[in-house]
C-alpha cells in the first residue's frame, strides 16, 4: 500500500497534488511520502516480531536510498542501517542513527572505512573474506579497539531473481563459501583486536519466493550448530534482506512481509540469537514517484515515442535491469494508448518502456514513474553532462526540498583545468 492517489482527477502524494510540486520545482523530480515509510516500517517490525531472542534489529539498506530526510524518517522509526561505505556510514550517522545499530557490509572495506567505523563504534562489521578479517584485526589492534564481527556466509543458493541482483551462488562475489565458513571462524578466533559473535547471509535481491531464503536459512541454522560444537560463541545472525516489492501488476505478487516472518520464526525456533533484517526496497520502493514532463510525442513506425525529460541518468533500472515500472498521468484525461516511454539520452537503453498501453499525454503534460523509492536517486549520474534530480519528501499536507537540483554551472565548475591548459585559455 502507498500514500499516492487521486483525488478529483489529479495524482497527489499525500495530501499535496503533484503538480504543485511540479510546477515548484520542476522536473524530474522524485517525491516520496513519509506516510508510506512508517507504514512499511510498522509492517516488517509486526511481520518479524517474536523471531528470535529480544527485538530484532531491523538495519535499513542505506544504498536503496540514502537521503538523509528518509534515513532521519527511519532512524526516528526505530531503524538501524546497514552500510556499505563509508559515504553510507556518515549518511546513516549524520541523520540520527545510532552506531551501535550500524551493520558495516561489503565485500571492499578499506582500512580507512574500517577506521572510520571504529571510532563510530559501529555494532557489527559483515566480515566476507578471511583477508579482509585479517586487515580488519590490524586495523583494530592499531587502534586500541575491538571490532565485533560477522562472517557473511555464501549458501551457494541462487536466488531466483535478476542475475544482477543476485548475491548467494557460488560464484557471486559475496561471503566465504559455505564449506570454508568453519577454517573462517577458526582464523577470526586467532586474531587480536576481533570478538567473533554472530553469522550473516543474503541471497540477492527483489526475491519473489520464499523458497530460496528458507534453503539458505536452514542451512545457516545448521552451520550455527556446528560452529558452537566448535566453541564459537554466535549471538547474532543477520538474514538480510532482499524481500520483492510489486512492481508490474502482471506478474504474480511477492510474498506478504507476514509470510516471511512466519517463515523465520519456523525456520529460526531454536537458534538462541537474536536476529537482525536489512530491509530496503520493501521500505522505500512504493513509497517513492519520479515526476517529469512530457517534451513531446513523436510519430513512431508501429507506436508513437512519448518522450519526456527524465532520462536513464535519473532512473537507470529500466536501462540496467529490463525493469517494469508503473507510468500514470498526473493528471489523466481517461484516454489511452500505447507508446514507448523514452528520455532524451543519446543511447538508445535511454527506454522506460516499449509498447506500453498508458494514459494518452500530449507535451507539457506530468507523468509519473511509480514505484520509484528504491534504488532511483541513489543510482542516479551526471551523465550528457545532466544535472541530478531533486528530491521531495511530503508529510501530510507538508512538503519540503530535501536535495536542491544541482545548478548546471556548479556541475561544470567542478572540472578544473591543468596549469597548460589554464594559461592558454586566460
Amino acid at each position: 500500500m502507498d500514500h499516492f492517489d487521486y483525488r478529483d482527477g489529479a495524482l497527489f502524494a499525500e495530501d499535496v497534488a503533484l503538480n504543485a510540486i511540479a510546477d515548484a520545482v520542476g522536473t524530474p523530480v522524485y517525491v516520496y511520502s513519509t506516510a508510506t515509510i512508517e507504514r512499511h516500517v510498522r509492517v516488517f517490525r509486526e511481520a518479524v516480531a517474536g523471531a528470535g531472542n529480544g527485538d530484532p534489529l531491523i538495519a535499513f539498506a542505506v544504498k536503496a536510498n540514502p537521503n538523509r530526510a528518509v534515513l532521519a524518517t527511519l532512524a526516528r522509526a526505530g531503524l538501524g542501517a546497514d552500510v556499505v561505505s563509508a559515504g553510507e556510514l556518515m549518511r546513516a550517522r549524520a541523520a540520527g542513527v545510532p552506531a551501535d545499530r550500524i551493520v558495516f557490509s561489503g565485500v571492499g572495506k578499506t582500512a580507512a572505512e574500517m577506521a572510520l567505523a571504529l571510532r563510530e563504534g559501529i555494532g557489527q562489521f559483515n566480515l566476507e573474506s578471511e583477508p579482509e578479517a585479517e586487515m580488519l584485526s590490524q586495523v583494530a589492534v592499531g587502534l586500541g579497539l575491538t571490532a565485533p564481527v560477522a562472517f557473511r556466509i555464501n549458501p551457494n543458493v541462487e536466488a531466483g531473481t535478476h542475475a544482477k541482483i543476485s548475491t548467494g551462488g557460488s560464484e557471486d562475489k559475496f561471503g566465504v563459501a559455505y564449506d570454508r565458513a568453519m577454517a573462517a571462524y577458526d582464523l577470526a578466533r586467532s586474531l587480536p583486536g576481533l570478538n567473533v559473535r554472530g553469522i550473516a547471509v543474503h541471497i540477492g535481491s527483489q526475491l519473489t519466493d520464499l523458497a530460496p531464503s528458507r534453503a539458505a536459512f536452514l542451512r545457516i541454522g545448521g552451520l550455527i550448530a556446528s560452529l558452537r560444537a566448535a566453541g564459537h560463541a554466535i549471538v547474532s545472525a543477520d538474514l538480510g534482506g532482499g524481500l520483492g516489492v510489486p512492481y508490474d501488476p502482471s506478474l504474480p505478487v511477492p510474498p506478504s512481509p507476514a509470510a516471511y516472518g512466519e517463515m523465520v520464526r519456523e525456520v529460526t525456533a531454536g537458534w538462541d540469537v537474536r536476529l537482525v533484517f536489512e530491509p530496503g526496497r520493501l521500505i522505500v520502493g512504493n513509497a517513492g514517484v519520479l515526476l517529469t514532463r512530457v517534451i513531446r510525442v513523436k510519430p513512431g513506425v508501429t507506436y508513437p515515442f512519448v518522450i519526456v525529460d527524465a532520462a536513464m541518468n535519473d532512473l537507470l533500472r529500466p536501462s540496467l535491469y529490463d525493469a517494469w515500472h508503473d507510468v500514470r498521468a498526473v493528471e489523466p484525461s481517461g484516454e489511452r494508448f500505447t507508446a514507448h516511454i523514452v528520455g532524451p539520452i543519446c543511447e538508445s537503453g535511454d527506454t522506460f518502456a516499449k509498447g506500453r498501453e498508458m494514459d494518452r499525454v500530449h507535451s507539457g503534460d506530468t507523468v509519473g514513474f511509480m514505484t520509484a523509492g528504491a534504488y532511483g536517486a541513489t543510482m542516479a549520474s551526471t551523465y550528457n553532462s545532466r544535472a541530478l534530480t531533486p528530491e521531495v519528501m511530503v508529510s501530510g499536507d507538508k512538503w519540503a526540498v530535501v536535495r536542491e537540483r544541482q545548478p548546471l554551472e556548479a556541475l561544470i565548475a567542478a572540472d578544473s583545468l591543468p596549469p597548460w591548459l589554464d594559461e592558454e585559455t586566460a
